[in-house]
């Protein structure tokens, strides 16, 4: 245990990281839930279905992990955590695709997770064409709006094209978060509903069929 808490210490000392992780999804089985996986929903509706599938044109070809689940229920929000690390500051990220889906086109970052009624997440919608931060509380889901914008905002407009590998990834420090969309900063936010660390994972809404890909960890 000593060695384990020094290596910690030292790292931050030094400004290392002290989580790293790139999860793949190429030694998984296709049409199963990898190992290391949790699959999880917020409200009622048709239960998530998460697997392996085959892209050959994900980054890291040719497998990748899909929700693809088609229930329509409006406020059903789908999630695959991971149970590797729990953190409370660091960065998340991972390339998405949307494929599918009438009600929601949606893909989304799951962090500080306690459960499923109670987490922060950044997600990206292909029908809307915004990126919008949230806080999910008691099951209850509300919009954080981006800093110097008027509290009423709802995220910010932008293109996410469907059936294209895009990257999402989102920075977060005490209260403080900053969402990237391709690398391009959108917006920073403030929020304190929840201080303690927690776990991170992916999210979907309604009927989203999305396809996710190197789901990269890092924590500080």
């Amino acid at each position: 245990m000593r060695s384990v808490v020094w290596t910690m210490v030292v790292s931050l000392f030094l400004g290392i990281p002290v989580f790293a992780e790139l999860i793949g999804f190429d030694t998984a089985a296709v049409g199963a839930l990898p190992s290391g996986w949790t699959v999880a929903m917020t409200h009622a509706g048709g239960p998530p279905h998460w697997q392996i599938v085959q892209d050959p044109t994900a980054p890291s070809a040719p497998l990748v992990l899909a929700q693809t689940s088609q229930d329509r229920t409006a406020g059903r929000f789908p999630m695959a955590i991971w149970n590797g690390v729990s953190i409370r500051n660091g960065e998340v990220s991972v390339a998405f695709k949307t494929i599918s889906g009438v009600v929601d086109q949606a893909a989304g970052i799951v962090w500080r997770y306690q459960d499923a009624e109670n987490y922060y997440i950044v997600r990206v919608n292909a029908l809307e064409n915004n990126v919008v931060l949230y806080k999910v509380e008691k099951g209850i889901r509300s919009s954080i709006p981006p800093k110097g914008m008027p509290s009423r905002s709802y995220g910010v407009k932008h293109q996410v094209p469907k059936n294209t590998w895009s990257n999402l990834r989102i920075d977060f420090k005490d209260s403080q978060f900053t969402v990237y969309f391709d690398g391009e900063r959108m917006f920073e936010t403030a929020d304190q509903t929840f201080v303690n660390a927690g776990k991170v994972g992916l999210w979907t809404k309604a009927d989203s069929v999305t396809y996710f890909d190197n789901f990269s960890v890092t924590g500080r």
